[in-house]
C-alpha cells in the first residue's frame, strides 16, 4: 500500500481491488474496533456533508478518535496561518490526516510536509479518489463486475473531479464511455487523449436520451456553481439536464443510475422509485469504501 491516497494514480489496480475487498467485509461486519487508541484529523476547509460524515463515522466504527474542522472560520486558518503549519501542527496530534481543500494540489503538498498518512477528501476540480473508490464498488456490486461495461456519465464533465478520477481507474477494466454533456462542460482534452493512447473507446453527444437506452452505469453529476468564476456562464448550463422516470423505458434491465450527491434538478424525485437509482446505496458504500481506506493506510488489512 502507499503512503498517502492523494490521487487514484496512487493505487494500482490490484491495490484498488484489495481496498474493495476489504470494504465487502466491512460492509459484512459494520462494527471492527482494530483502531482503538488511533486518532483520525479530519480538515475541511471548504463545505461537504456525505464525504466529512462517512469518513468520521468510518473512523468511529474502527475505534478511532475523530479531531478536526469543518469550518476554517473557527481555525488559526482565519487569522493568517498557513497551509504548512496547520499541517505540521495536527501531524503533532494524530495518526493519519484527511483533508478537503478548494485548491487543486493542497492535498499533495500535505502530504509532503507531513510524516503521516493523508487521504485527500476533494481538492477542488482535481481529485477525488475515496468518491472513485466508493463509485467503483457500487459498480462491481450492481453489476457484479467491472470488466467490460459501458459507462454513461452526464452533466458537468469539465469540472467534475469525481468523472475524471473514475474514467482513470476504469481504465484497467476495458470499459466503453458516452460523454453527454453542453458545449461549456465538456470533458476536457487531456482525459481525451488519456483514453486515446490506452485505446478505449468513447463517444461524446449533448442529448442525454441519445445513449440512455445502451449504458450499464449511468453516472449523472449536478453542474457546480462553486467551480463558476462567472455568474452567467453558470445559469447557461445550471439546468441542461434532467432525468426522469418517463425516459426510462427502454433502460438496460441491468442499468444503474449513480450520482455523487448532493442532487440539485438532475434526477427528478420520481426516480427514487424505480429500481434503477442507486444513489443512496452509493452514499452508503461510501462509509465501508472509506472504512477500509483508513485500516489498509494504518497497515491494518
Amino acid at each position: 500500500m502507499p503512503k498517502s491516497l492523494i490521487s487514484i494514480h496512487d493505487f494500482s489496480k490490484e491495490e484498488m481491488l484489495h481496498i474493495l475487498d476489504v470494504a465487502s467485509e466491512m460492509e459484512k461486519n459494520k462494527s471492527q474496533k482494530i483502531l482503538d487508541g488511533k486518532v483520525v484529523a479530519c480538515l475541511f476547509f471548504e463545505p461537504s456533508t456525505r464525504t466529512r460524515l462517512s469518513f468520521e463515522t468510518a473512523a468511529n466504527r474502527l475505534g478511532a478518535r475523530v479531531i478536526g474542522f469543518s469550518d476554517v472560520d473557527n481555525t488559526s486558518i482565519s487569522k493568517g496561518e498557513s497551509l504548512k503549519d496547520t499541517i505540521k501542527m495536527v501531524s503533532n496530534y494524530v495518526d493519519i490526516i484527511i483533508m478537503r481543500h478548494p485548491l487543486e494540489g493542497a492535498a499533495r503538498y500535505a502530504s509532503e510536509v507531513s510524516n503521516l498518512p493523508v487521504v485527500n477528501a476533494g481538492d477542488g476540480a482535481n481529485q477525488h479518489p475515496s468518491q472513485t473508490l466508493l463509485d467503483m464498488y457500487s459498480i462491481r456490486q450492481s453489476q457484479g463486475r467491472l470488466d467490460g461495461l459501458t459507462i454513461n456519465m452526464v452533466g458537468d464533465l469539465k469540472y467534475g473531479r469525481t468523472v475524471h478520477s473514475l474514467l482513470q481507474a476504469m481504465s484497467h477494466f476495458d470499459p466503453s464511455f458516452v460523454f453527454t454533456a453542453p458545449a461549456e462542460l465538456q470533458m476536457p482534452v487531456e482525459y481525451k487523449q488519456f483514453l486515446d493512447e490506452r485505446g478505449i473507446a468513447y463517444r461524446e453527444t449533448t442529448s442525454l436520451n441519445e445513449h440512455l437506452n445502451d449504458c450499464d452505469i449511468l453516472y449523472m453529476t449536478r453542474v457546480q456553481q462553486e467551480r463558476f468564476s462567472d455568474p452567467m456562464e453558470y445559469e447557461k448550463v445550471k439546468d441542461v439536464y434532467r432525468l426522469e422516470a418517463s425516459m426510462l423505458g427502454g433502460v438496460r434491465s441491468n442499468m444503474k443510475i449513480l450520482h455523487p450527491l448532493p442532487r440539485i434538478n438532475e434526477i427528478a424525485l420520481d426516480v427514487d422509485d424505480t429500481p434503477y437509482a442507486y444513489y443512496f446505496k452509493q452514499a452508503e458504500n461510501g462509509m465501508y469504501v472509506r472504512m477500509a481506506i483508513i485500516a489498509c493506510l494504518l497497515g491494518y488489512r
